[in-house]
């Protein structure tokens, strides 16, 4: 395949034993929106959008990607594609290294929109190289997480990606830890997905050292708050997504968001940066609640003040996290 690169494999890979040629397994994983305004890395929603990736065993020393849907442009074709490489590095984990790979990806997730594309990349290389492994030498659903974790750097996109509906996620000297929540069913993310991306490296370097202790006491209530208000009372989902932490400070990266921002919640919408932006979430709640949504976000972004190319985007929470399914030959 043109574009493909083989790098030369180190010695002590070679040296470890191989997985099972002639495997295939499909996992598909859901997009997540970090933060939800107070949370930040450590709340995550999963959402009904889902990327695939089928992974083939061969024997053939070399892997290949084929990828498509959305940003797809530019992505590498070989072994340094975020899934395989993911993959590749969870079989080196277990002590074991891949023959040869055939990877087909289907993007749904918009790429650099703050939707967890690259979570949702990182658990379905894990998740895929976990099942190419013999069953007693799979990880279990807790090894996973650490080691998606560890490769992301934080929890907060892969836990909800993993395990589906709200997660919380949090770290304990150099473990992470996550547990799920359930969403009331009438809880409904309506997205403003803009054409620019945004990476999430670059908005972290706009995030101050330290912030004071009102802003994190502000933060820490109003993240408690959003638990319960996606579980038991939405009434106070206003309150609960309002943020004194990251959201201001990211802001000069994105002015048509935080504008689009600040117009929706000046309007009385439960809206936030999703994850580390651009996009917007707004968190509504039943068809009335989405439709408002809806309405709000075709009108602000008609009137010229938020610059450049919107989709306006409603979906649901997923309720279940990433899947493995294996197809037999």
């Amino acid at each position: 395949m043109a574009g493909l690169h083989a790098a030369p494999v180190p010695a002590e890979v070679l040296d470890l034993p191989a997985v099972e040629a002639g495997q295939d397994v499909e996992v598909t994983v859901p997009a997540t929106s970090a933060n939800l305004g107070p949370g930040f890395d450590s709340l995550g929603l999963a959402l009904t959008l889902q990327d695939t990736v089928r992974v083939r065993t061969t024997t053939s020393g070399t892997t290949i990607v084929r990828a498509t849907g959305e940003g797809v442009a530019g992505l590498p074709t070989d072994e340094t594609h975020l899934v395989a490489k993911s993959l590749i590095s969870t079989l080196h984990h277990a002590g074991r290294r891949a023959p040869g790979l055939e990877l087909d990806t289907t993007n749904v997730i918009p790429h650099g929109r703050g939707m967890g594309s690259s979570a949702a990349a990182i658990v379905a290389g894990v998740l895929a190289g976990n099942a190419l492994l013999p069953p007693a030498e799979q990880f279990d659903a807790a090894h996973l997480l650490q080691w998606a974790a560890a490769i992301e750097g934080h929890p907060d996109n892969v836990a909800p990606a993993l395990q589906g509906s709200l997660a919380i996620s949090w770290e304990s000297g150099h473990a992470f830890h996550s547990t799920r929540v359930e969403v009331r069913p009438d809880i409904v993310p309506v997205l403003a997905i803009p054409d620019l991306a945004l990476s999430t490296d670059s908005a972290r370097a706009l995030l101050p050292a330290s912030v004071s202790h009102r802003s994190a006491a502000a933060n820490a209530g109003r993240a408690a708050l959003l638990v319960h208000a996606l579980g038991a009372d939405p009434s106070l989902l206003f309150a609960a997504t309002q943020d004194a932490l990251h959201q201001d400070y990211r802001a000069q990266a994105m002015l048509p968001s935080a504008t689009l921002l600040r117009a929706l919640r000046s309007a009385g919408f439960a809206s936030t940066i999703s994850g580390a932006g651009p996009s917007v979430l707004t968190i509504a709640v039943g068809e009335s609640g989405a439709r408002a949504a809806e309405e709000a976000l075709h009108d602000l972004l008609g009137r010229g003040d938020t610059p450049g190319m919107w989709r306006v985007v409603r979906l649901a929470v997923q309720r279940e996290g990433a899947k493995v399914g294996v197809h037999q030959g």
